[in-house]
């Protein structure tokens, strides 16, 4: 981990493509002991499956699009400038449901959460995820799936 500020100007775009789509990752574990942050544009249609993180905390803020979180018991149509954090246990998932792509900022703490990102996109490079790998790479990375992706990573 440095001790440096970390500056990411519009041109670099350090991460990985899912569906396509950039996430980029803005502060991570080689940053910070406290949280990764990433700018994740979720392709049309995407939906991550309902989850649960036994550790991690996450918070979203939508910068554009459209997309529905299931957080705990509420369901909430998030469009520009709507805030969420979860906490531990809180069974919760993301699905774009707008014909356009949707751009969330994302922070995952502790930080870490990046290679979770990194693995899932190599699995993705080679088609749809094996589920076996799937459900490996998720339970090495304080994610319990309770319900399935209902897309393609």
């Amino acid at each position: 981990m440095s001790a440096a500020p970390v500056i990411r100007m519009p041109d670099e775009n350090e991460g990985v493509m899912l569906r396509n789509h950039p996430m980029v990752f803005l502060v991570t574990d080689e940053n910070t002991k406290h949280t990764s942050m990433f700018d994740w544009t979720i392709p049309a249609g995407f939906a991550t499956g309902l989850h649960i993180h036994r550790v991690q905390e996450e918070t979203f803020y939508v910068l554009d699009g459209e997309c529905v979180w299931h957080v705990g018991e509420k369901t909430i149509r998030a469009t520009p400038g709507t805030y969420l954090f979860i906490p531990p246990g809180v069974p919760h998932n993301i699905t774009n449901v707008s014909e356009k792509p949707a751009r969330v900022l994302m922070t995952v703490s502790p930080p870490g959460h990046e290679h979770y990102f990194e693995a899932l996109a190599r699995l993705a490079e080679r088609g749809t995820p094996d589920p076996a790998a799937l459900a490996d790479l998720r339970n090495r990375y304080d994610t319990d799936q309770i319900s399935t992706l209902t897309t393609g990573a």
